[in-house]
């Protein structure tokens, strides 16, 4: 296929790229099975998070322990979002005219390590029930006595040991070799944790959201040029790729179809409360979860194929959006639902949004926690944890 623009995207990772694209290093035509089996690639692995997230997120939300507890997003969240992603992907835009690319992507490189492997931790909990585990603690602490107060408190056990230190191998891979491979498993843990742990307090909400993101993402991918260079110039895993060439190149291939976290998250997170909403009708069914789910499908399809016919990168929103909102209201219109779709609130199940914290919490948790808590840092509402061990899985 002849080249054209590389997939754009979106900094914080929450929001959208460019979307599905071929970045290519050079004018390399690729065979139709090779672009058969990149799009095909993308697309399940794009489903994957989505899927397991979303039945995560229904146990995340019947959790008894208040720190385990995920970020709720409110009318109001949804309304600021894509004016802060709007700032913040033109803030990096003048970012990278004004300084040199490679020591901001040598800094977001280590921030994303970082995040990557606490997300990688989170992710990665499945051993047999026989494993032995053990308890551990690293405790520091300030002061002696009755004035002792603890500085770090991290709890943790085998299975926090065998995860992190498999997630460090997978870091360091990406940092040396920036391979796709470990870009994929940190932006699939990346996706996974986002549509588990934000959580949409209600389906108005969900329709704000993605309805401001609809314009954001037609509005930068079309009216300008920022997304198109900020996405040339980003080196993160803030999207999954896959080769167009993998099977004349093998692992070293080069040319990529990619796309963004955020075309996952967004629609993933809508997926994950229509779910929620079929466990609150206690009716034995998933009609709305499937329903917006073989929408995704069918809207990421859309994309592919526009991108494929026109050789032009696509805002995936634009198809995204419209399929998952409304194929599911469709259904809900026929079977007399659409009133109580709405009035459903997801708040009911979790904590509201958390107030901003004016101290620094102190450090406690396995690393599997240490993860919701970043999670929680980067978008503002932090939370002092402290874990026992009858708390550890």
């Amino acid at each position: 296929m002849a080249d054209v623009e590389q997939s754009a995207a979106v900094p914080d990772g929450s929001s959208n790229a460019s979307d599905v694209v071929n970045g290519t290093a050079g004018r390399f035509v690729s065979s139709a099975e090779g672009t058969a089996l990149a799009y095909g690639s993308l697309l399940f692995m794009a489903l994957l998070p989505i899927f397991f997230g979303a039945l995560r997120s229904v146990g995340c939300s019947k959790s008894k322990n208040p720190s385990d507890m995920p970020e709720t997003i409110t009318s109001r969240d949804a309304a600021r979002f894509p004016i802060i992603a709007s700032c913040t992907l033109f803030g990096l835009y003048l970012f990278f005219k004004i300084f040199s690319q490679e020591y901001i992507n040598l800094l977001l490189s280590m921030y994303f390590f970082v995040l990557g492997i606490l997300a990688l931790s989170h992710t990665m909990r499945f051993f047999p029930a026989n494993l032995p585990n053990k308890q551990y603690q690293l405790l520091f602490t300030q002061g002696s006595g009755e004035a002792k107060e603890d500085i770090v408190n991290y709890e943790f056990d085998t299975k926090d040991l065998i995860c992190l230190v498999i997630s460090s191998v997978v870091g360091v891979w990406y940092i040396l070799k920036k391979h796709w491979v470990a870009n994929n498993l940190f932006g699939l843990a990346f996706a996974l944790n986002g549509v588990e742990l934000l959580h949409l307090n209600n389906v108005s909400t969900g329709c704000i959201l993605l309805g401001g993101l609809f314009v954001y993402d037609v509005f930068w991918v079309f009216g300008t040029n920022v997304m198109v260079t900020v996405a040339k110039s980003f080196e993160a895993p803030i999207k999954l790729v896959f080769p167009q060439d993998l099977l004349e190149k093998g692992l070293d291939a080069r040319n990529f179809a990619m796309l963004g976290l955020g075309d996952i998250v967004i629609p993933g997170i809508f997926i994950a409360l229509l779910l929620r909403f079929d466990v609150s009708l206690k009716k034995n069914t998933r009609t709305y979860f499937y329903t917006s789910f073989l929408a995704y499908i069918f809207g990421l399809g859309l994309t592919i194929f526009v991108m494929h016919t026109f050789k032009h990168a696509q805002p995936a929103l634009l198809y995204l959006v419209p399929a998952c909102l409304g194929f599911p209201m469709l259904v809900a219109l026929i079977k007399g639902e659409l009133t109580e779709m709405f009035s459903y609130e997801s708040t009911d199940e979790v904590l509201p949004h958390s107030p901003r914290l004016t101290y620094y919490p102190t450090v406690s948790g396995s690393p599997a926690s240490l993860a919701n808590s970043m999670q929680s840092l980067s978008h503002s509402s932090p939370r002092c944890r402290r874990h026992t061990p009858s708390d550890m899985s």
